[in-house]
């Protein structure tokens, strides 16, 4: 890679593609998680996964658990490839 995603470089963006990408089985993560682990806004999360879906590199689902509406985040082999290639490139500047 000649430089970092700019996408995922953001970071908040690095935050939530590592909590996807970390996710034993890279099973989907629940909006709620993902809040508690970035420490984010529930608008400022909502828009920064829309951008990640809408690149590609995650895929969002939304439906109903018990009654109440749920948002779930999982990685996508696209996501997966470039998160890999962002760390290789931080790793490589060290």
């Amino acid at each position: 890679m000649d430089g970092p995603d700019e996408l995922i470089h953001q970071s908040l963006r690095l935050k939530i593609m590592a909590a996807l990408r970390n996710e034993p089985g890279e099973m989907p993560l629940e909006f709620r998680r993902l809040k508690a682990i970035t420490s984010a806004t529930d608008g400022n999360l909502g828009r920064q996964i829309t951008t990640l879906a809408d690149a590609g590199y995650i895929k969002v689902t939304k439906d109903f658990h018990q009654n109440r509406p749920r948002t779930r985040a999982q990685i996508t082999n696209r996501g997966a490839a470039a998160y890999d290639g962002h760390v290789a490139y931080l790793k490589s500047r060290l």
